[in-house]
């Protein structure tokens, strides 16, 4: 019998008592073991957390096991969709989920409702919401730019706002916020299983849930109601013993930690931080920690429910949702004896404040250390701008510790030497540090407070202080840091780490101050130091929510109309890819051979580039625009086979194109790491494309590659790649008996005549080769449908 019950029997009990020994006797119904329903968020009054069906699953499971479990197993298995006969393997089998919700951000929701259009189903199959922050170009400040912004991308809005109110996808307004900020605020919870169109949806970990980025087909799929295919994790487990206190953050547990794994360790993996260090973080502050996880390939990042989780849902009026976790809690914390792929000890009162960069953001060095190393390495030491805020970093908290350092600097008489901008999470973060006098605490330093959006972090920053091609640095409380990423310059030297490391170098204007051990000048000639940051977790009062910025989806959206006209020029329709003809890919060009690190950025640009992510066509005009070629060390510019000249490649994959010559791209280490946008697999797919051949992939994009019809393929021998050259020929050839686990031949044809062939792996199921057969997930979803009809 659970405990709450206890108390229940325990109360009637004890009432009938009282009754028996008064004048008149009352009946008393008996009372059923059931626990009261409680809504997933506000907004979905009527979809209810189902915590029985979770525990039930994950009986199952460790009865076939036979063994403690993990958190990350818990959540995940707990989600199967057949428990009893799902294979279970880490790192190898393929798992059959059941999600509890989607939530995809503008910029990639216009592709997912464009896709889900498209399978011709009526309405999402489960709680499913739109978020408006990409799109927010970072210019004046707050108002003006979301007030150009509604202006500007009015059509793109009025899309999403309408295919939402048909499909049944909650809307939130331009300016609410970033779609992580809001999700924690409102919808992650202890043992939920989201995901997200974007990367850094693992934000939601820092409640205890399992929130994990993909690209749109996944969401489509979780959307359609079809069971969710993910590669069983395996789980990486980050002890943490110690306190965090003084200079030192959240933000310096993850960026120690991709120092240890690099940008490619986590990939294939879940990362499960644990032991007694965890309760001296805050639950906004693990949040950001399982934020920037992306940044290591992990598949998401978790924390333990725990006591500070509890006092967050009760802040963000979610009181109900805490009690409900606190009679599950044996779920939502790991089992002891539980085994880990791999460990990783960290010891809080130990770790000092950290700084990752540049152009890279496992690059990591102790604050202390990083104006030596950036005189060494010839880095600009001048810090032109800092930036705080961003969906790692920009929650109450964060907004105290920086106000509690600008302060300090303000009671000397001293502001930013640096320009310096401040980006609030949501409209909740904005209005709360308005009441509350961090924003004004902030403008007064010199601060800039910038649109509740995405803003600089994703490169929609309008910067004016520098020219392109001039050598400077940025400091940001960021997650990202590749080149071009944040400005679109490739010499800006691009540094993450906390918000008062941030403000503090900001003020003294350059990498070599270390607020632990030096001083600063006021305006009266004195030095001082600076105190280490202190702040409120969570506001005194209650959080002011702000503007009401949410759309509900109506009950019935069928009369609904969503217009997509054919003359845009930020939306398309989309067609239909063309099926696999039953042969060998033969005599493929190769469109370019990849040196070096090739993100999702390089493959398909942001910035500049994101109002026509709706528009597969016009978008496509940035494909592996940002790749370095091989063959001349040069991006964008690549030989054109046919006619021999040089020239931007995707003006040559239109031409191969045009010429119906199939082509494959060649890359490197970790090909398509950073964001979950799957544009970066629609536009080689548009194009041409049908083969990406690597030594190595991000988890996300090797799926959004496989969604779309792609073979990406890595060499059974990653030396393979220095055999061939972009002037080649490539074959692939054993397609007709393709299969799970199967290695496919690759010929390489060289141009004297000679050739030699190489094997390539995959990581294709069943499922996923009949996605290949025909020519997108979508395709074959629409052939399931047929069929069943």
């Amino acid at each position: 019998i659970c405990s709450f019950c206890k108390v229940t029997v325990l109360i009637l009990s004890l009432f009938q008592h009282a009754l028996n020994s008064g004048v008149r006797r009352y009946h008393v119904a008996p009372v059923l073991c059931q626990r009261a329903k409680v809504a997933m968020s506000h907004f979905e009054p009527n979809e209810y957390i189902n915590y029985e069906k979770l525990e039930k699953n994950i009986n199952i499971v460790r009865k076939r096991l036979d063994r403690p479990l993990t958190l990350s197993e818990k959540i995940v298995y707990g989600h199967l969709d057949d428990p009893a006969k799902q294979e279970i393997e880490r790192g190898k089998t393929y798992l059959r989920l059941r999600p509890d919700r989607v939530a995809m951000q503008d910029a990639t929701a216009q592709m997912a409702m464009l896709q889900f259009i498209s399978s011709g189903l009526p309405k999402v199959a489960v709680p499913s919401t739109i978020h408006c922050d990409h799109l927010i170009e970072a210019q004046s400040g707050g108002e003006k730019d979301l007030r150009r912004a509604k202006d500007i991308n009015q059509e793109v809005y009025n899309f999403l706002a309408t295919a939402g109110a048909k499909y049944g996808v909650g809307f939130w307004k331009p300016g609410s916020g970033i779609i992580h900020q809001i999700i924690l605020e409102n919808y992650s919870y202890p043992g939920v299983m989201l995901i997200g169109t974007d990367s850094h949806t693992p934000n939601g970990g820092g409640l205890g849930g399992i929130c994990i980025g993909v690209g749109g087909a996944d969401a489509v799929d979780v959307m359609a109601g079809i069971p969710w295919e993910l590669k069983c994790p395996k789980v990486i487990g980050v002890k943490l013993t110690g306190k965090l206190s003084g200079w030192t953050s959240p933000k310096d547990v993850i960026l120690k930690v991709a120092g240890i794994l690099t940008v490619k360790g986590g990939t294939g993996a879940i990362i499960e931080y644990h032991g007694p260090g965890v309760d001296s973080i805050s639950c906004t502050g693990m949040a950001t920690i399982c934020n920037m996880g992306a940044e290591i390939g992990a598949t998401t990042s978790i924390f333990p429910y725990n006591a500070r989780m509890k006092k967050y849902l009760g802040k963000t009026g979610r009181a109900d949702i805490a009690t409900l976790a606190d009679e599950f809690k044996q779920h939502l914390v790991p089992d002891s004896g539980c085994q880990y792929d791999q460990v990783i000890e960290i010891n809080l009162s130990e770790l000092k404040p950290h700084i990752n960069g540049p152009f890279t953001p496992d690059l990591a060095h102790p604050v202390s250390d990083i104006g030596a190393v950036a005189e060494k390495e010839g880095w600009p030491v001048d810090i032109r701008v800092g930036l705080i805020g961003s969906c790692t970093n920009s929650s109450y908290e964060d907004m105290g510790r920086s106000a509690a350092v600008a302060r300090q600097a303000l009671a000397h008489g001293l502001k930013c030497k640096s320009k310096f901008t401040i980006t609030p999470g949501s409209e909740q973060i904005r209005a709360t540090i308005e009441r509350d006098g961090y924003a004004k605490i902030l403008r007064e330093v010199g601060g800039l407070v910038l649109a509740n959006a995405c803003g600089p972090c994703i490169g929609q920053w309008d910067r004016k202080d520098i020219k392109k091609g001039e050598k400077n640095t940025i400091v940001t409380s960021y997650n990202r840091n590749f080149t071009g990423r944040n400005d679109a310059n490739p010499e800006t030297h691009a540094f993450v780490t906390s918000p008062e490391i941030v403000t503090a170098l900001s003020i003294a204007g350059t990498l070599k101050f270390n607020p632990e051990t030096d001083y600063l000048t006021g305006t009266d000639g004195k030095k001082f130091k600076l105190d280490a940051p202190d702040a409120d977790e969570l506001p005194k009062l209650e959080f002011d929510p702000g503007q009401d910025t949410y759309q509900y989806p109506p009950k019935d959206g069928s009369g609904q109309h969503v217009d997509v006209s054919p003359t845009s020029q930020r939306l398309q329709l989309l067609e239909p890819f063309d099926k696999w003809d039953g042969k060998d890919l033969e005599d493929m060009l190769i469109l370019i051979k990849v040196k070096g690190k090739c993100t999702t950025d390089h493959i398909s640009a942001a910035g500049p580039w994101l109002k026509f992510r709706g528009h597969l066509d016009n978008i496509s005009n940035n494909l592996l625009i940002g790749a370095i070629n091989i063959e001349n060390g040069k991006a964008n510019s690549v030989r054109n086979a046919l006619t021999q000249e040089f020239g931007p490649v995707p003006d040559t994959a239109r031409y191969y194109k045009k010429m119906g010559v199939k082509w494959a791209v060649i890359g490197d280490e970790n090909y398509g790491e950073g964001s979950s946008r799957e544009h970066a697999a629609l536009e080689p797919r548009h194009l041409g494309g049908r083969v990406i051949i690597t030594k190595s992939f991000a988890r996300i994009h090797e799926t959004n590659l496989k969604k779309q019809g792609l073979l990406p393929l890595t060499f059974a021998d990653p030396a393979d790649y220095n055999k061939i050259h972009p002037v080649d020929k490539l074959s692939i050839v054993g397609l007709k008996d393709f299969a799970p686990g199967k290695p496919l031949k690759c010929i390489i044809k060289h141009p004297n005549g000679s050739q030699e062939t190489i094997m390539l792996n995959h990581t294709f199921n069943e499922s996923q080769i009949e996605w290949f057969q025909a020519g997108s997930a979508l395709n074959r979803m629409k052939e399931l449908q047929q069929k069943s009809s």
